[in-house]
């Protein structure tokens, strides 16, 4: 495994976020034993204020989010959204501190947290009049600054309980949409103007800086390239099974050919209906980087390995050896990139 001090593990599989069930403990006894960086797990199946934009929700600081006619709003007050989504987040992190306590873990080791990043969760919030975050310029500067400090809030807990060092993941799976614009408004008469991508990398940018710590931007959706080739200092996560050729492999070589660290999503989020084996999906992931046209040595050097996407609807069991197998690929073509054939 290698690391500099604003840059992610390589050669190590983890997680992407989402896990199954209602449980804590359990998801943290999985994602921290199956793991060489584990993460704080996220449980949706909860409810209210445990999915992707209402966890999120608990880290704003002065920003209160409700639930309003099924849709995530920002309002005057604190409310019982906002104390719940709250609670869920407090019991999450008091379950990784207990399990750190009793398996010895205090003191050592590097711990994933995500969230939703800021353009995902302006093209899903609502303002208090019912527009959409993403059509208000200055709302989305807003709920930025107030996620950038409560991050930065979050990893100093997480610093302070665990003596970890902690990476942070954003999750922009609807960058796209804000980037096109084509946020559903809130009537047909009232459309939401795109947000160019160098605004939207400037606004990432900023917060990538200011947060201090290596940063993951993931998406398990199409790549972004008009927003990510112009960000630094950031690593990808990738569903790479749906990568295309002419559209995406010149630019992941760019990226990785500058040293840029890539978290290969290719581990199913389901069970197959066979056993399935490291080896063969390390054959993929060699079979890509031999496509792109780049040395080996980036599976080593470059690359950590996930699955492809959450793992809110997996089985329980599934999830844990999903997770296994991404530790088991990540760490095999760590110790030898030519481990396995390529899959062509």
């Amino acid at each position: 495994m290698t690391e500099t001090p604003l840059r992610l593990p390589t050669g190590v599989g983890t997680g992407i976020g989402s896990m199954p069930g209602t449980d804590p403990r359990e998801a943290v006894r999985i994602a921290a034993g199956e793991l060489d960086l584990p993460f704080l797990p996220e449980l949706p199946a909860r409810g209210v204020g445990a999915d992707l934009i209402g966890r999120t929700g608990a880290l704003l600081v002065e920003l209160p989010l409700d639930m309003v006619h099924r849709t995530y709003r920002l309002v005057d007050h604190p409310n019982s959204t906002t104390r719940r989504s709250r609670d869920w987040l407090r019991w999450d992190l008091d379950a990784i501190e207990e399990h750190w306590e009793t398996a010895g873990l205090r003191g050592s080791g590097t711990v994933k947290v995500q969230a939703c990043g800021p353009l995902t969760f302006a093209a899903h919030a609502e303002l208090r009049g019912g527009h959409k975050i993403v059509k208000d310029r200055g709302a989305v500067r807003d709920v930025t600054a107030s996620l950038t400090e409560g991050l930065r809030e979050h990893v100093a807990e997480v610093e302070r309980r665990l003596g970890a060092r902690v990476v942070v993941q954003l999750d922009e799976p609807d960058v796209g949409r804000a980037i096109d614009g084509t946020v559903t408004p809130l009537t047909r008469l009232d459309p939401i103007r795109p947000i160019p991508a160098p605004e939207a990398a400037e606004l990432l940018q900023q917060m990538i800086d200011d947060l201090g710590v290596a940063v993951l931007l993931h998406s398990c959706g199409r790549p972004r390239w008009d927003l990510t080739s112009r960000l630094s200092g950031i690593a990808l996560s990738l569903d790479v099974t749906d990568l295309r050729p002419a559209a995406d492999y010149d630019a992941l070589g760019a990226y990785l050919d500058g040293g840029g660290v890539l978290a290969a999503g290719l581990v199913p989020t389901s069970g197959p209906a066979k056993p399935l084996h490291a080896e063969p999906l390390a054959g993929q992931l060699a079979g890509l980087i031999d496509r792109i046209g780049l040395p080996r040595a980036v599976l080593r050097d470059n690359v950590l390995v996930t699955p492809t996407c959450g793992l809110a609807g997996a089985t329980p069991e599934w999830a844990a050896r999903a997770l296994a197998l991404s530790s088991e690929v990540a760490s095999g073509l760590a110790a030898d990139p030519d481990f396995a054939p390529s899959d062509g």
